[in-house]
């Protein structure tokens, strides 16, 4: 394995101090993670700081992430060098988070087009969507009634408007967190440079190329985010990571079509 990179030990340094920063404070998890731009909970710098967060519940989403960080972000800076390296990261991670927050628009708001009750208002559905209903490990349709009891009771929202409300909350109120998106860029960009080399995902002990590698780990997280039968587990923001190597593969592909690296950045 190639030895680790300047900028990607500093990245890695950053990443793990969120994470231990934010066991103790708390606060920082929410304050700093990717929430749905339309949440009360949305801050601007939100889309940079979710990269450097990762999930408390296990070890294993920092511990890959930051696998993959090393071993294939390592190959890229020695080759494009820091400055190149993080335009490249940075924007692959910021168009998963747009993405993502793309695919939360349209499923947000195609459920609120199909409530019937036609007396509640704008104010009505944001109130709704921004009670806190969580009881710390996941959310309860008890609690959301309880919290926002008097909008229910006055426009009778009940059955399938409930329901429809209820789904909504809990896209509005989940958020983002991870390099995830990143990560996929660099991983797209890898394929690009090295084609040829044998990767191998952990459950199927066998190498294969990563030109073929790294497309059917794209397509099987856009299945999962397409279907809902997510392959990886729950929790993940399978659009993140499919808008990260889409972000990735147009860079690459409109740097090789336009002979980017003839024009070198300064080092």
């Amino acid at each position: 394995m190639m030895n680790m990179t300047d900028t990607v030990k500093q990245l890695l340094i950053i990443n793990v101090l969120f994470y231990i920063g934010s066991y103790f404070v708390p606060q920082s998890y929410d304050l700093l993670s990717l929430h749905y731009f339309e949440s009360d909970g949305f801050k601007f710098w939100q889309p940079i700081t979710y990269m450097f967060m990762h999930s408390k519940q296990t070890l294993l989403h920092i511990f890959f992430n930051m696998f993959a960080l090393v071993s294939f972000g390592s190959a890229l800076e020695h080759f494009w060098g820091p400055k190149k390296f993080l335009f490249f990261y940075f924007s692959c991670g910021l168009g998963a988070a747009l993405i993502h927050s793309g695919v939360d628009y349209y499923e947000i708001h195609s459920l609120l087009d199909q409530i019937q009750n036609t007396t509640i208002t704008a104010a009505d559905i944001n109130t709704i969507l921004n009670t806190k209903f969580d009881d710390g490990n996941q959310f309860q349709g008890k609690l959301l009634y309880e919290n926002a009891q008097g909008i229910f009771d006055k426009l009778n929202l009940v059955g399938d408007d409930f329901r429809i409300l209820f789904d909504a909350a809990i896209k509005n109120q989940s958020n983002a967190v991870g390099a995830s998106g990143a990560i996929y860029g660099l991983l797209v960009a890898f394929a690009f440079m090295f084609p040829n080399a044998e990767l191998m995902m952990m459950f199927i002990p066998v190498p294969i190329k990563a030109k073929y590698f790294v497309p059917v780990i794209v397509f099987l997280d856009l299945f999962s985010g397409v279907t809902g039968l997510s392959l990886f587990g729950g929790n993940v923001a399978h659009f993140a990571h499919v808008g990260g190597a889409l972000i990735g593969f147009i860079m690459m592909w409109y740097w090789k079509k336009n002979q980017f690296n003839q024009n070198r950045w300064d080092r």
